[in-house]
């Protein structure tokens, strides 16, 4: 093995996994294509292990005081927080943001988890009153048991915080599984986990080469229930292979979030916040811009500052200060995306910026792909009807909200929407009629712990984040008691 490359074992009941009799998963810089790690790759007696551990250990997880639990979990918060730099570096290596990206992912992994732990003594049931005298209804929020979080490439950092903050502090134990892609991290925060002394079994992480093994964690009836971030695709073979265990589940799934631009609108403000909300994270984020729905009666004009805002989009090394958009973490991705931008070039579609891999030596290797806008769309072209997930935005004019929202509520998927407009009597439509799991008004791509994140229609089931994502970890159980005698 190269000894520049280093490998990266798995954490199962407070164990490292030997690499010498497994496979490998090969990590590679996106940047350049150059595999810079290796992870061990779990077998299904790997995963099985993983799950019993899991289930040993979570009976006496949930009945420590749930102030215990959230001590752990600051602990690992911590660890996080010294070292900052180390695992923003991991990330940019692995996953292609840029390095200031990836500072704000490690901080808001903190958040994630110092919220839950901050909300574990609050967790709250209900008393209510009873039909006869010497009665007690009440009604207890307890942990499903053992929980999967199957993360996506985009977050890898955060989507482990953001799952493993309320698993944990509700008094679940959880076995993560990170994307095959984006590995790394997800070991590395394990020896964190380690070293905040968190029992064992409490915490797993198999990285997976086989369906087998990855099958294994959704179908196996020790799994209670499944936090899933990924495609619409993968939701649905979620629902297939845990339903014959009725295992709950949380879906995050695909989302096309149309940025509409109504004619009243801030449009130096809308510009912005469009560049924002489609480049980030070279437009690999599930709530990014992605698609423009402008009135024609200011699309001329937003559309030319538009492209005089992305043109000003540094591509570049994710290290360096003057960069805005890293590589996209896959060729495979990239090499779909650019399939669409070609079919809609050729049915009609205006190329007016990027299209391609950016020029020069610097990326002839990774994958790189330039800021990109299409004008003169209509809702039959490719880069409309699929989500792109990559530096591409297509822009279609409407002849009004009406239309916009006539035409966003027709579409399959639920998870976002944008909508620039100083009229309220819209503000208050959009809320009531809009099919979407949350709606930014007048405001770019964010997302803050104490809010909801969660999808309509087939963008999702369930949700996270804040109180209402505590309860998701949470099954109810009603008493009735009786002290009549």
């Amino acid at each position: 093995m190269n000894q520049d490359i280093k490998h990266y074992p798995c954490f199962i009941n407070g164990e490292w996994l030997d690499s010498n009799v497994r496979e490998s998963i090969a990590v590679e810089n996106p940047a350049n294509n150059e595999v810079f790690a290796t992870v061990t790759a779990c077998t299904t007696e790997d995963v099985q292990y993983a799950l019993e551990s899991s289930e040993k250990a979570q009976l006496g997880w949930q009945l420590l005081p749930a102030q215990t639990r959230a001590n752990y979990l600051y602990a690992i918060c911590d660890r996080l927080k010294a070292e900052r730099e180390h695992f923003a570096k991991l990330l940019v290596m692995e996953q292609g943001k840029t390095y200031p990206e990836a500072l704000g992912e490690v901080d808001d992994t903190v958040r994630y988890i110092s919220y839950s732990a901050e909300a574990a003594r609050r967790i709250q049931g209900a008393i209510f009153p009873t039909e006869l005298p010497n009665e007690r209804l009440s009604i207890y929020k307890v942990p499903y048991g053992v929980t999967v979080a199957l993360c996506a490439f985009n977050y890898p950092l955060a989507l482990i915080g953001r799952k493993i903050g309320p698993a944990l502090a509700t008094g679940n134990t959880m076995i993560i599984k990170p994307h095959d892609l984006t590995p790394v991290t997800a070991s590395e925060f394990c020896r964190l986990v380690e070293d905040a002394g968190v029992p064992r079994g409490v915490i797993n992480m198999v990285a997976t080469k086989t369906a087998q093994a990855a099958s294994l964690l959704v179908e196996s009836p020790i799994t209670k229930l499944i936090s899933l971030t990924g495609s619409t695709n993968a939701g649905r073979a979620m629902y297939r292979a845990s339903a014959n265990n009725i295992t709950g589940l949380i879906l995050e799934l695909g989302g096309k979030a149309p940025f509409i631009v109504c004619d009243d609108a801030n449009i130096d403000k809308a510009v912005e916040s469009a560049a924002i909300s489609r480049y980030a994270n070279c437009g690999q984020v599930c709530i990014c811009n992605e698609m423009v729905m402008v009135d024609e009666k200011v699309a001329d004009e937003f559309t030319e500052k538009l492209i005089k805002r992305v043109s000003q989009i540094k591509v570049g090394d994710p290290f360096a200060a003057s960069t805005n958009m890293g590589p996209n973490v896959s060729n495979l991705g990239l090499d779909r995306v650019h399939n669409l931008v070609k079919d809609d070039v050729a049915n009609g579609a205006e190329l007016v910026m990027g299209g391609g891999r950016p020029d020069g030596a610097e990326f002839e290797k990774g994958n790189w792909y330039a800021p990109t806008i299409l004008t003169n769309i209509n809702k039959d072209h490719a880069t409309l009807k699929s989500e792109l997930f990559a530096p591409v935005l297509p822009i279609m004019k409407v002849s009004g909200f009406e239309e916009a929202l006539t035409l966003c509520n027709a579409r399959e998927e639920g998870l976002s929407a944008y909508l620039y407009t100083n009229d309220y009597k819209r503000h208050q439509l959009a809320i009531d009629q809009l099919q979407v799991g949350t709606i930014f008004i007048n405001k770019h791509i964010t997302g803050y712990i104490q809010g909801y994140h969660s999808g309509h229609k087939t963008s999702g089931l369930g949700g996270e984040d804040g109180v209402f994502g505590m309860d998701e970890y949470l099954q109810k159980r009603t008493i009735y008691l009786d002290y009549s005698e």
